[in-house]
């Protein structure tokens, strides 16, 4: 079966439930994937660190309904339990007309949606088939906690309610006000976290801070299984995660005849935003990931063939990665030697000549393209439709992809030929132009997910098969 965490609207406490809920089942000595809707790179980073195992992102715009539903069957293979946490309220989406329009038509049985939108976290419910338990933020209601419960189920009446977990509750008399409220509706009440309960991640500009920079973060995850284990109802609660995959799975095959490649992945703690999957490509088509850190390292791995920088916060580690200066040439002698590389928005920053921090310091960087990337208060936030405007080791010209754009830095020099032109997701206005291509470098600010298009990374390594013929 398995089970969605939605929320009533973001805040509410979605991604502390799931945490507890996942916690509790490692705990357990429970084999346990999780899943993430949406683009988001940093929940799942949590969700890992308490695993074990990757989070899978499960985003239909990004890749297609189809693969949602595959990613789903292929990884919940041989695990007990499986739990998808929900993005931002339950029915925040995108416009459900526009689909067809933007080719994003969904390839699945599911029959279309009347209500849930696209891409929201009650579509991934529907394509799944999988019921929902939602997360109410009690910390400012009684008896209205009601008309939001029969609210949330009522809207799409095909979306299956599971019950309710009741966040941030106050007092024990709290507490009965809530549960009389809710008690002529029949809906389970499966959670009940008090407000004194409530466990703080620190977060910042992007979201929550990424755990490879929270040293106290195992005591936080063991308050959260001991939160797991004493406010849930388990009972009722665990036959709901326990797994039932309903979807055939399609193995990939690979083009590459005996591959045999090398791949240096920046992974520390100014890169660590990747999809799980783009690796797990890489790694099937035959690439050995290398990884190494552009923070401590002096140089690249020996004899790898590709770069792959992934997006993080090189900001907040300008002036170490700019003391590294062994590794700032190094970088900079295999692109000018024609290594094919990949660098996406964080990556993208390291690879311009500087980076100018929020506190305006400038700190050099590897310095091969022609612009410094410069912090500020603007978010540039959505997905986009991109058309390649040139070849580049990722794709041909003329290709049309979907990516997500997540930053508040911008270039100081936009490119003369640009690499993508970009369109907003049903947004009217002229497209744009961004991304760079220089010697055999794809750099945009664009994060791809390479789950339903296998063809990428496939250019990528046959580019960098020839490498050393170069």
């Amino acid at each position: 079966m398995s089970l969605v965490i939605a929320g009533e609207r973001s805040g509410v406490g979605k991604t502390t439930v799931t945490l507890a809920l996942l916690a509790s089942l490692q705990r357990r000595n429970l084999k346990v994937q999780s899943f993430k809707v949406g683009p988001d790179y940093i929940d799942p980073m949590f969700h890992q660190y308490v695993t074990g195992f990757p989070c899978r992102n499960l985003d239909p715009v990004l890749t297609s309904a189809s693969y949602v539903q595959q990613c789903f069957a292929r990884h919940t293979q041989g695990v007990e339990y499986a739990l998808v946490e929900g993005v931002m309220g339950l029915f925040d989406g995108v416009k459900q007309e526009s689909r067809e329009e933007i080719g994003l038509v969904s390839h699945s049985p599911t029959p279309p949606l009347q209500v849930s939108p696209f891409a929201s976290t009650a579509h991934i419910a529907h394509l799944l088939n999988l019921p929902v338990l939602l997360v109410i933020d009690c910390s400012r209601l009684s008896g209205s906690v009601a008309a939001i419960a029969h609210g949330y189920r009522s809207f799409d009446p095909k979306l299956k309610l599971a019950g309710v977990v009741l966040n941030r509750v106050g007092s024990d008399r709290h507490l009965q006000l809530l549960k009389e409220a809710l008690e002529p509706l029949n809906i389970a009440i499966l959670g009940i976290l008090r407000r004194q309960d409530n466990i703080t991640i620190p977060d910042r500009y992007l979201g929550l801070v990424p755990t490879a920079e929270l040293p106290q973060l195992d005591a936080s995850i063991e308050k959260l299984a001991h939160l797991g284990h004493t406010c849930f109802d388990w009972e009722r609660l665990l036959p709901l995660l326990k797994c039932k995959p309903e979807f055939p799975i399609i193995n990939l095959k690979s083009k590459i005849q005996n591959p045999k490649f090398k791949i240096a992945i920046a992974r520390d703690r100014a890169f660590n935003f990747y999809y799980q999957e783009n690796l797990d490509l890489l790694a099937e088509l035959g690439a050995e990931l290398v990884p190494w850190s552009p923070l401590t390292d002096v140089g690249i791995p020996a004899g790898v063939q590709g770069l792959y920088f992934g997006g993080g916060f090189p900001e907040i580690f300008a002036e170490e990665l700019s003391l590294n200066y062994s590794a700032r040439n190094a970088v900079r002698t295999a692109i000018v030697s024609g290594m094919p590389t990949y660098a996406e928005c964080g990556g993208l920053m390291y690879l311009c000549e500087q980076i100018v921090d929020f506190d305006r310091k400038s700190w050099p960087m590897v310095e091969v393209l022609p612009t410094i990337a410069v912090m500020g208060s603007h978010l540039t936030l959505g997905y986009r439709q991109a058309t390649a405007l040139q070849h580049t080791p990722l794709l041909p010209a003329g290709a049309t992809v979907w990516g997500h754009e997540f930053h508040r830095s911008s270039l100081s020099v936009a490119p003369t030929n640009p690499l993508f032109e970009l369109r907003g997701y049903n947004s009217p206005s002229l497209p744009t132009s961004e991304g760079w291509l220089k010697h055999r470098v794809h750099a945009s600010y664009l994060h791809l997910h390479f789950g339903a298009s296998p063809e990428i990374p496939e250019r990528f390594l046959h580019h960098c098969s020839d490498f050393f013929d170069y």
